[in-house]
């Protein structure tokens, strides 16, 4: 019995062996003869051990990758799911968003992965469906009166609020966690905009509503699917109700139900509203349609402008030349006190307008976006595509690339924005969306890349006006990768107050 034990073991051993010298050899042999840049891969079990010993690193392993490739684009290949071509090469990304866009689709694997939270809102969806809510979208976003909507709603959530929980914070000597406030802020703004509702989120004194914590823990699982190594685990999960899928069945039923309560309250008093959510229903789109909506701008409007935020109200603490310039252009635009923050006014902030692109260049809130191929097809760098591979173009990747940057690619530069050195008083350049598709680019470019300017910078002023804040841990934050990237473990900061000019008038 032994004997026979140990002869299975031994025979089981040879075999393993024999297969893993052989994988090696084909994967040296493949690696030989392929043009393609990636990352190492095995023949089944494809990029996974790459992949698992980044896994800590995938953004900047994914960048050193690009960086090293000819044509900045590679080819990965992960155990259980279709090749995956990834590029940083803005030729290639024209030709996906614009010139091919038919043949680059979102897919239905990416569709699932979003699907069940998303539904056939706007974001997850091709073809007609997506075309109808676009232009719905697209005329609701460029009239006049949303606008002005938007801009009162900010007015509001900023002087009612977020202004007297930083002075109250800054009287205390309390130690915020500013990502965590913008994102209170940003929620309670996106939700009287989108649905006409106010949470309250901004009131620390209560608890934070259980919507809030939903949409965070369905966008942080939802993420998790996206960057598995194998796709087949979240799958399992999900059928079987078990884990983290059990968890996100149960937050994605709260926000669902949460959102159709609101519309079927809603129906009852279109007349008096004002908010997006009214004019969906006005259009007379069913309840789910306007769901599935409305939930795709709370998601987007939420966490990509305080994400934006978070990062560049960092970047200016460790710039207070350019936190000055900042104070400096708003009241040169206000004529010192003399006017008001208006739409006409925001428009003249330049110099903050290059401070939130160079920000989102370097930490883009979305870090990367994928299509899948609906036929064969070849990208402008050569690389040949297959009908259903997984094609992404890589926003962070892309601010890192010395060809499109330069040398000082690195570093936190607005200048770089202006048409002429030192851009004080000069006009903003001209930047490809190709080069720079932090809004995407081409038909589906973002829609509300312009109120998202106007909150931001809305916001920036009025804060740097009355603050200026001093991050309470000097170590370099983490960017966190999730739909929507964050900084991990939040932006503790201590803020102290400014006069009606700009200068400080306490220390922190």
């Amino acid at each position: 019995m032994f004997l026979s034990l140990f002869a299975f073991t031994f025979l089981g051993f040879f075999l393993l062996s024999f297969l893993f010298s052989f994988t090696l050899q084909i994967h040296y042999d493949f690696n030989k003869s392929s043009t393609t840049h990636g990352p190492p891969s095995y023949p089944i079990l494809g990029c996974l051990i790459s992949f698992y010993k980044n896994r800590h690193r995938i953004l900047d392993w994914y960048t050193d990758l690009l960086s090293n490739s000819p044509t900045k684009t590679i080819v990965v290949h992960r155990l259980g799911s279709r090749r995956i071509v990834v590029t940083a090469n803005p030729t290639n990304i024209e030709y996906m968003l614009k010139t091919r866009f038919n043949n680059f689709p979102k897919g239905k694997p990416f569709t699932e992965i979003l699907g069940d939270l998303l539904g056939c809102g706007i974001f997850n969806v091709d073809g007609d469906l997506w075309s109808t809510q676009r232009k719905l979208a697209s005329h609701e976003f460029s009239t006049k009166s949303l606008r002005e909507f938007v801009v009162k709603t900010l007015e509001d959530e900023v002087n009612h609020r977020l202004i007297p929980l930083l002075e109250s914070a800054s009287e205390c000597n309390k130690v915020l966690d500013l990502q965590e406030i913008l994102r209170r802020f940003a929620f309670d703004s996106i939700c009287r905009v989108s649905l006409g509702t106010d949470p309250c989120c901004l009131d620390l004194s209560r608890p934070v509503p259980p919507i809030v914590k939903a949409f965070d823990t369905a966008s942080e699982i939802s993420a998790m699917r996206s960057v598995a190594p194998m796709f087949l685990v979240w799958k399992i999960k999900r059928a079987l109700s078990i884990g983290s899928e059990k968890k996100l069945k149960e937050a994605i039923a709260l926000v669902h139900g949460h959102v159709l309560e609101i519309i079927r309250t809603k129906r009852q008093n279109l007349e008096e509203s004002r908010d997006l959510l009214s004019r969906l229903l006005q259009a007379g789109h069913d309840e789910e349609v306007v769901r599935d909506m409305v939930i795709s701008f709370i998601m987007a409007g939420r966490d990509t402008t305080s994400s934006a935020l978070t990062w560049l109200f960092w970047l200016l603490s460790m710039h207070p030349d350019k936190k000055e310039a900042i104070v400096n252009e708003v009241n040169h635009v206000l004529d010192n006190g003399k006017k008001v923050l208006d739409f006409e006014a925001l428009k003249e902030l330049r110099f903050l307008h290059a401070c939130l692109c160079e920000s989102m260049r370097l930490y883009p809130p979305v870090v990367w976006d994928s299509k899948h191929a609906a036929t064969n097809d070849i990208l402008p760098d050569g690389t040949k595509v297959s009908k259903g591979d997984r094609v992404t173009y890589f926003p962070y990747g892309m601010g890192r690339m010395e060809e499109l940057w330069g040398k000082d690619r690195f570093e936190f530069k607005p200048d770089r924005w202006f048409d002429e050195p030192g851009g004080d008083g000069g006009d903003l350049k001209y930047v490809s969306p190709y080069k720079y598709p932090v809004f995407q680019a081409g038909p589906r470019v973002c829609l509300g890349k312009e109120m998202a300017f106007l909150q931001m910078k809305f916001v920036v002023a009025e804060i740097l006006m009355r603050f200026e804040f001093k991050p309470v841990c000097e170590d370099q934050p983490v960017f966190l990768p999730l739909l929507t990237a964050h900084m991990a473990g939040g932006f503790k900061v201590l803020a102290r107050k400014r006069n009606g000019r700009g200068e400080s008038t306490t220390e922190v």
